[in-house]
């Protein structure tokens, strides 16, 4: 047989929630309880309060650069849930706000991280979390290590999920993490949350692949895209890749297609490349739309709810925006005890002294000595 078709492949695509609240009942079978739509509702209110609160932090000139995480939170909330809390691992890029609150990480650490404050990195030792990733791809590297070291400890019951946006898939790290993460088949799921814009360029203009999921198939690992705006089609989809993880059956990617219905962060001005039509557009498929009417169809969410959870989601994100405002500065000694586990001895002497007697700032050391000045 010379001549012969040697591989075939597909992509499906899932939705389970339409963008007017419909449901499919015989596919949201086994997924969400409504006590579940609820709680995935109340995060995604209070994550979205704490955008808008941000958004004005840093126009007030009170803190730096922020990404607002609107529009894309159904991603966040419908894996965040999929996954163990306490048990297995996340590792985040930077919008995914509502996951690692979910996870257990106190709201107040994001507030100081974009405020500059680096302890905001510093993540309470118990969760199984990295820290904000704003490096594009290279955190995806550390997932793959982090799911490897489990299945070298034969932990068998865990697995690790990683987010990115389309654009990273353009990185090189992203490969090489895929490429590891199938060879060594390790329980990682790779969650890439499409909105369709790698800050101002587009998708279709930083890869010619017709879908992101696809480029899972190069590495022969299943794959799938997801209505990224559908808390079901995500809870699915993250549970089916984590069965397959735990179960041995290795990696798993997972395209949820989304958008940014703000700018990509603060210092963007997204009018000047984007259009308003498909921003409109999107607008009407917001997650916490289409899952407030699922919720008033079936009768178990009404105004009154909604008013008391606006209310409880101002409540909370004032309570963490003036935790992270009045935290006590940190010391200077903090840059360097926070760099080493054992500071070597001439980080110390920088650190005690706070003078820099490096090779580069002693004019005594060799070859800094001063010349002679030459006759002339």
């Amino acid at each position: 047989m010379p001549h012969h078709t040697v591989f075939e492949a597909k992509i499906e695509h899932l939705q389970i929630l339409d963008e007017n609240g419909k449901l499919d009942k015989k596919l949201a079978k086994d997924t969400l309880s409504d006590d579940q739509v609820v709680h995935l509702y109340e995060q995604m209110r209070i994550c979205r309060e704490l955008d808008e609160i941000a958004f004005k932090l840093q126009r007030s000139g009170r803190m730096g650069t922020y990404p607002q995480n609107k529009g894309q939170e159904a991603n966040a909330v419908g894996s965040a849930l999929a996954m163990v809390k306490g048990n297995d691992w996340i590792v985040p890029s930077y919008r995914e706000n509502a996951a690692l609150f979910m996870h257990g990480l106190p709201m107040h650490y994001v507030i100081q991280y974009w405020m500059g404050d680096e302890r905001g990195s510093q993540f309470p030792e118990e969760l199984n979390m990295t820290p904000l990733s704003v490096p594009i791809g290279t955190h995806m590297l550390h997932a793959t290590g982090i799911a490897w070291a489990m299945k070298n400890r034969k932990e068998a019951d865990r697995a690790v999920i990683t987010y990115f946006g389309d654009g990273a898939t353009s990185e090189g790290d992203f490969h090489n993490a895929m490429n590891f993460a199938s060879v060594m088949q390790v329980p990682t799921i790779f969650y890439c949350q499409n909105n369709s814009w790698a800050i101002s360029v587009p998708r279709e203009q930083q890869m010619n692949s017709r879908t992101v999921a696809q480029k899972a198939l190069a590495y022969d690992m299943p794959t799938i895209q997801v209505d990224g705006n559908d808390i079901f089609a995500v809870y699915k989809a993250t549970m089916d890749a984590r069965k397959r993880a735990i179960e041995g059956g290795g990696p798993s990617f997972i395209e949820g297609v989304t958008y940014r219905l703000g700018d990509h962060t603060t210092a963007d001005d997204a009018r000047r490349y984007r259009d308003q039509a498909e921003v409109d557009a999107w607008l009407d498929k917001d997650p916490l739309i289409r899952t407030r009417k699922y919720m008033e169809d079936q009768g178990f969410w009404d105004d009154k709810k909604q008013s008391e959870l606006e209310t409880r989601a101002q409540r909370i994100v004032k309570e963490v925006v003036d935790a992270a405002i009045s935290v006590t500065a940190p010391d200077k000694a903090d840059f360097f005890n926070d760099m080493y586990a054992e500071l070597p001895e001439d980080l110390k002497l920088q650190r005690d002294t706070m003078r820099t007697s490096s090779i580069g700032r002693n004019p005594s050391q060799v070859g800094l000595k001063a010349q002679p000045t030459e006759a002339r």
